[in-house]
């Protein structure tokens, strides 16, 4: 079993992701690096990070009605930084662009986990900075994180809230390398 040293809180990757794992591919090698989320003292894998990511949107529509049912009456789908999102359906690991989208995601697992399915003809961007009302609602910069207490402090900050999905996602997200 290889044993791995943390080196840092990379924070935002954004459209730099695919970049900064090259540079991490000639600083480390490849395979001796990998990123990792620190939570209750354990470090679990991107897919267990999603799992937290996905509960806190599930807390947040079951909790919030309204805003769920408008999401299925009103969309056809949700995307993130480009409508190929979609076809990601329900698989954290397919991501078909430079930037890793979640929230779609997450919103489409949500939805089966409750019975719903979207019944509109709108497909709509979930980000801050989108244009329907819904898109900054369920933005994971605005989304609560539903287990405050496994947010890594201090919390970095960026475009997100405090104590946000994104601020959980950012937050804990630690480089390590081969030791």
């Amino acid at each position: 079993m290889s044993e791995w040293k943390d080196v840092g809180r990379p924070g935002v990757l954004g459209s730099r992701r695919d970049a900064m794992f090259w540079k991490w591919d000639e600083l480390y090698g490849q395979g001796n690096w990998r990123l990792v989320w620190a939570v209750g003292g354990m470090k679990i894998d991107f897919l267990g990070a999603c799992i937290l990511y996905e509960d806190a949107y599930f807390n947040f529509l079951r909790n919030n009605r309204l805003i769920c049912r408008q999401l299925v009456d009103e969309a056809s789908n949700v995307y993130d930084d480009n409508p190929s999102n979609i076809e990601s359906v329900f698989d954290y690991r397919f991501q078909e662009t430079d930037r890793t989208h979640i929230q779609d995601i997450a919103i489409r697992r949500c939805l089966l986990r409750m019975g719903h399915w979207f019944k509109g003809d709108k497909l709509i961007q979930i980000r801050s900075d989108a244009g329907h009302p819904l898109s900054k609602i369920l933005s994971p910069g605005n989304v609560p994180f539903h287990k405050n207490g496994l947010i890594f402090n201090p919390q970095l900050s960026g475009w997100w809230k405090l104590y946000s999905v994104e601020s959980f996602y950012q937050s804990n997200k630690v480089l390590q390398i081969s030791a």
